[in-house]
């Protein structure tokens, strides 16, 4: 008698993928190929227009170098002149009065500024309005404004004057050439900045600001304890980032002012250019740059670590 109990029923064959092919060390020798003829024209650019620069000025920075001469070595005589030269302190102290009226007064309109916007709500046609003053290139802001704080012909000094009874000299006074450098390039950078802490203010979570109103707190606490720390990151950032461009201001200072009057807006920068290429002593320069460069290294590091700038109060 025939089991019919045990039958079992097939299904329709089916076939198994074919496995995929492994990669070995020929295929990835030919990525690396690639990936190195990638890099190639970035590498090119950093090594010629920044690397080799670099290390070229530090080693002119050892050196008496005059552009009709080969470089001679000298060693530490460079340095040692930086130290005893007091037109480079002077240029280095207007430098640091610059750097502080531009980066005190900038981060504070900026601020302001952004609060404003995020409050109102501004849309991007306003915040595009606003950054344009940051695309103008120095050499045309310095021109307008020259001329507009011409003492004759310039529409602020006829207000003022109006005003006063007589005119400001903006840019051949003593006292106000450096505060004058310093006005324009917080109207330079403002927008720029507003934008970087309005998109700062952005990632603040409402619910904090409703916590507070239910707490009672007041807009100026608000602002004061939930605002500024959460916005330590944004806030570190952009004073990195104007103190190294306050401390590289050049086209303004060389349109208006060219480190006048009697050496009052003489910022370093004008200094290396006059050693470099109005006595041709680029030996000299170099030591300065390098000074300047090393300065700024020491100052961006001292913020990073003061303001702990990776966090906010609130990790």
């Amino acid at each position: 008698m025939q089991d019919t109990s045990a039958q079992v029923v097939r299904g329709p064959a089916t076939t198994a993928p074919p496995p995929r092919p492994r990669r070995g060390p020929a295929s990835r020798r030919n990525d690396t190929w690639i990936a190195w003829l990638l890099v190639a024209p970035a590498l090119l650019g950093f090594g010629t227009f920044f690397a080799y620069p670099m290390l070229r000025g530090v080693y002119l920075s050892f050196t008496e170098f005059h552009i009709l001469s080969p470089p001679v070595w000298t060693g530490l005589e460079n340095i040692r002149e930086l130290f005893g030269d007091t037109r480079f302190w002077h240029s280095l102290g207007v430098t640091v009065y610059f750097v502080a009226l531009s980066v005190v007064l900038g981060i504070g309109v900026s601020l302001l500024t952004a609060v404003v916007l995020h409050r109102l709500g501004v849309g991007t046609t306003v915040r595009g309005l606003m950054i344009l003053p940051f695309l103008i290139s120095g050499v045309v802001t310095a021109l307008v404004w020259t001329w507009m704080l011409d003492p004759q012909l310039g529409i602020v000094n006829q207000l003022v004057t109006w005003v006063t009874g007589e005119p400001i000299m903006f840019f051949a006074s003593n006292d106000w050439a450096v505060p004058t450098l310093a006005a324009l390039n917080v109207w330079k950078t403002t927008g720029y900045n507003a934008v970087l802490i309005f998109a700062g203010l952005q990632t603040i979570p409402a619910t904090i600001y409703e916590a507070g109103r239910i707490d009672g707190a007041s807009e100026w606490q608000m602002f004061r304890s939930l605002t500024l720390p959460l916005l330590r990151p944004i806030l570190v950032m952009v004073v990195i980032l104007n103190v190294i461009g306050s401390t590289q201001i050049f086209d303004i200072v060389q349109v208006s002012t060219k480190g006048g009057p009697a050496d009052a807006s003489l910022v370093l920068q004008m200094y290396i250019y006059d050693k470099a290429f109005g006595q041709f002593d680029f030996g000299y320069a170099a030591t300065m740059s390098l000074a300047l460069f090393l300065l700024l290294v020491a100052v961006t590091f001292t913020q990073l670590r003061m303001a702990r700038a990776s966090e906010s109060d609130t990790n």
